[in-house]
């Protein structure tokens, strides 16, 4: 099999599936956003390499014909793949544009190095890319494996020895000990899943707890705050109201709100897969954003 590993595609989706192209892999993997759609190339689905299902004692299928791991880049940064047991490969690739975002986000000189906050963290994509700007990144996860496949993924860019701290912490538990012990930060990004756990079995619900921490993630941001990013795919009507209660914090410290976005990926028929939501907070010192 020849590997491409500078691609993401998105080849097909429907029926609940999606059927991706990852660094020269085929995966066909569940998908809830593509329920109720029919598939529009049911041809293309024959070519899949491996494929997750999530009834019970199934997981994956294929993956004796695959790498243990495998590469892709994107945005400029290589990532380490491997399938794991929840289905997922160790990248978003929705977060692209997210990604691009910050890059241009950090165009501009910078007279000194800005301090990022990267909550939920994962396998560090965003960190390493913020850290390629020149940025010091604080990283959050509350998984060591993960943590650890973060920094694989660090080193494999040679970006190691970049100014990156990673902490395997809760996010709210984190994020309220920065605020008491006065460190801030000109940056945030969040994307909180919608049930989790912490390192020491501490719980994360989204309805219940999001407000609290969004609250505390205006609270850790310094007075040259430059933006917050929040991301995921928790669907809740709550989101305008979320927004609405730090429209004041974010107004004293001269950020300006976009509008609830989602984000999406196009197949090879162009059609558009929803993928989550993001928003954004920028300040208003810059220009173009």
């Amino acid at each position: 099999m020849k590997h491409d590993l500078t691609r993401y595609e998105l080849l097909d989706f429907g029926r609940g599936r999606k059927l991706e192209r990852i660094g020269g892999v085929v995966l066909d993997r569940p998908c809830p956003a593509a329920d109720f759609k029919d598939r529009e190339q049911p041809s293309l689905w024959r070519e899949a390499d491996v494929s997750y299902d999530l009834k019970p004692r199934a997981g994956w299928s294929g993956i004796d014909h695959i790498p243990e791991s495998w590469k892709v880049e994107l945005a400029g940064v290589g990532m380490l793949l491997r399938p794991t047991p929840f289905g997922h490969i160790g990248i978003f690739p929705e977060q692209e544009v997210n990604w691009r975002w910050m890059q241009s986000l950090m165009g501009e000189s910078e007279a000194k190095p800005i301090r990022c906050l990267n909550l939920f963290a994962y396998t560090g994509a965003s960190s390493l890319i913020l850290a390629k700007l020149g940025c010091h990144v604080t990283h959050v996860d509350a998984s060591r494996p993960t943590i650890q496949w973060a920094r694989d993924n660090a080193a494999h860019n040679a970006l190691d020895g970049k100014p990156i701290r990673w902490i395997q912490e809760d996010a709210s538990r984190f994020v309220e000990r920065e605020i008491r012990r006065g460190n801030r930060y000109e940056m945030v990004l969040l994307d909180p899943p919608t049930y989790g756990h912490g390192p020491k079995g501490e719980s994360w619900d989204f309805d219940r707890d999001i407000q609290g921490l969004l609250e505390s993630v205006f609270e850790v941001l310094s007075d040259d705050a430059k933006a917050v990013l929040w991301t995921g795919h928790s669907e809740t009507e709550s989101l305008m109201p979320l927004m609405k209660c730090v429209a004041d914090r974010a107004h004293e410290l001269a950020l300006r709100p976009q509008r609830i976005e989602r984000s999406t990926l196009s197949d090879l028929a162009e059609r558009k897969l929803d993928c989550g939501f993001r928003i954004r907070w920028t300040s208003q010192r810059v220009s173009g954003i």
